[in-house]
């Protein structure tokens, strides 16, 4: 017998973050498989392959049932349409996470990243009691840096050519927030 799926869903102001569903998986290769999100993750491929969202989808469950990782789907709240999406993947030995996302291009500029990221950050601290979340971005990608100083996270440094893409080298810029300074 498999065990419950538990993982939560965190409603905001605009939005519903939710555990993905298998019909969802058109508009995660829709909207990740654009070029302008795939060149701001390390891990989005374009062009995005055939099958991976269905694949990628199918690991969400058992990833959380270990709790190594949770990855929500990002929703407007109102009608249900997929934005984007936001994970917290775990090192339990040192009660943190590493916090990542993704907006589709027709939902940039409109703070929703913001809102979903200070959400899952109050899950990551209040609920699951981590001592610390971090994340990163590309250099080049400098808006998301802006997500994470809004949502309270400070940069923390910079490391050069850190990450590979496409056999090219990025620095990268690094952010934390520990649950002390989280209000």
């Amino acid at each position: 017998m498999a065990p419950a799926d538990d993982r939560p869903v965190l409603v905001t102001a605009r939005l519903r973050l939710r555990p993905y569903e298998p019909a969802d998986a058109g508009d995660v290769r829709r909207l990740a498989g654009d070029a302008a999100v795939a060149a701001t993750t390390l891990m989005i491929p374009h062009p995005y392959p055939e099958g991976a969202a269905e694949t990628w989808i199918g690991t969400h469950a058992a990833r959380w049932a270990a709790r190594e990782e949770l990855v929500l789907a990002i929703t407007l709240k109102d009608h249900g349409a997929l934005v984007g999406s936001i994970g917290l993947m775990f090192d339990r030995p040192n009660d943190l996470a590493e916090i990542g996302y993704w907006i589709g291009v027709p939902h940039w500029n409109r703070g929703y990243a913001t809102e979903a990221l200070r959400a899952m950050i109050g899950y990551g601290f209040g609920t699951l009691g981590l001592h610390r979340i971090q994340a990163h971005h590309m250099v080049h990608n400098a808006a998301s840096g802006r997500v994470m100083e809004k949502a309270g996270m400070r940069r923390e440094g910079l490391r050069r050519q850190s990450l590979r893409k496409n056999g090219v080298y990025y620095d990268t810029v690094f952010y934390g927030l520990l649950r002390e300074e989280w209000t």
